[in-house]
C-alpha cells in the first residue's frame, strides 16, 4: 500500500498531535464491529482521542477485549460509558467493575449521574477512588430532559470534580443533542456554554455534541481547538474539516488560529446574566 502524503499548502489552525490535551475528538460507539473499528483507526485514527463504548454494551460485548486492544494500539483511550458506572454504583459493584475493567485494558471510566441516583459529593468520591487506576472522565448533567438546568448547580459540581481527580469534566448532551447543554430542539443553551467556559479551564471540559449544527456552533463559539464529545463514528472526518475550516459551515478564505473564529452570538437567544451572578 503506498503511503499518503499529506497535503500542507493551505494554512489552517493549528492541531496538537496525540496524546492531546485540547482539541479532543471523544466519540461515541454503539457496538460497532471490530472489523468495522479496525477499518475506521486505520483511516481516522490520529483523530480520534477517546471511543467510549455507551452504555452497558462493553458488558455484554463477547469482542470487547480484543476492540479495546485495537484502540490502545492505535493511540485511542477507551472509557466505559458513566450508565454501567451508575447501575454498579446501585447495586454495589464498583470494585468489581474497576477490576473488571482493568483486566480488559480499558484504560478509562467515566463518572456521571445521568439517573439522578448518585449524590455529587458521592460522585466526587467515586472520582477520586477511581483516579487512582484510570482516567477518569466526569459527566454533569441528567439524562432526563424534564430536569431542570440550572447553571451555577453544574458549575460548582464540575469544580467538585475536577479537584477530585477527573482529567476533564463533560456536559451533557446525550447522543440525541437534545438534553442538558441543548434545548429540546436540539438549539444550544448559550448561557450555560458561556458560563462554563468563563469559569472553568475550557481546556478541561468536553462539550458533548453529536449534531453537527452543534459541533459547528461550539467551533465557531470557542474555537478549533474546543473539546466535543459523543461524536458519532461516521463523522470523525467530517469533524476535522469543521475544525480546519473545510466545510461551508466554517469555512475561512484568509489564515486563521485556534482562536473562536466569531465571538459575536450565533443564536438569536439572549445570553443570561443572571445565572453567572455569583462568579
Amino acid at each position: 500500500m503506498a503511503v499518503w502524503e499529506r497535503p500542507d499548502f493551505l494554512e489552517l489552525p493549528e492541531r496538537d498531535s496525540k496524546p492531546r490535551r485540547r482539541g479532543l475528538s471523544h466519540v461515541l460507539d454503539k457496538g460497532v464491529t471490530t472489523a468495522a473499528l479496525e477499518a475506521l483507526l486505520d483511516q481516522a485514527g490520529e483523530f480520534v482521542d477517546v471511543l467510549k463504548i455507551g452504555w452497558g454494551i462493553a458488558y455484554v460485548d463477547p469482542t470487547v477485549k480484543e476492540r479495546v486492544a485495537l484502540c490502545n494500539a492505535a493511540g485511542v483511550t477507551v472509557s466505559l460509558g458513566g450508565t454501567l458506572l451508575e447501575i454498579c454504583e446501585a447495586q454495589g459493584r464498583v470494585d468489581e467493575l474497576r477490576r473488571w475493567a482493568a483486566g480488559i485494558g480499558i484504560g478509562a471510566i467515566e463518572v456521571s449521574d445521568g439517573l439522578q441516583a448518585i449524590t455529587p459529593a458521592r460522585k466526587a468520591e467515586l472520582v477520586r477512588a477511581l483516579a487512582t487506576d484510570f482516567t477518569v472522565f466526569a459527566e454533569t448533567g441528567a439524562k432526563d430532559g424534564h430536569a431542570p438546568v440550572v447553571t451555577e448547580q453544574w458549575l460548582t459540581e464540575m469544580e467538585a470534580d475536577l479537584v477530585a481527580g477527573a482529567s476533564w469534566v463533560i456536559a451533557e448532551g446525550r447522543e440525541s443533542g437534545t438534553v442538558g447543554l441543548y434545548h429540546d430542539d436540539g438549539s444550544v443553551r448559550t448561557e450555560l456554554v458561556d458560563a462554563i467556559a468563563d469559569r472553568l479551564p475550557v481546556d478541561r471540559v468536553i462539550f458533548e455534541a453529536p449534531r453537527k449544527s452543534q459541533q459547528t456552533w461550539l467551533i465557531r463559539r470557542l474555537g478549533a481547538g474546543v473539546n466535543l464529545g459523543n461524536v458519532p463514528l461516521d463523522e470523525v472526518l467530517a469533524l476535522e474539516t469543521l475544525r480546519l475550516g473545510l466545510r461551508a459551515d466554517t469555512a475561512i478564505t484568509e489564515p486563521i488560529s485556534t482562536e473562536p473564529i466569531s465571538t459575536e452570538p450565533i443564536s438569536t437567544e439572549p445570553i443570561s446574566t443572571e445565572s453567572v451572578a455569583a462568579r
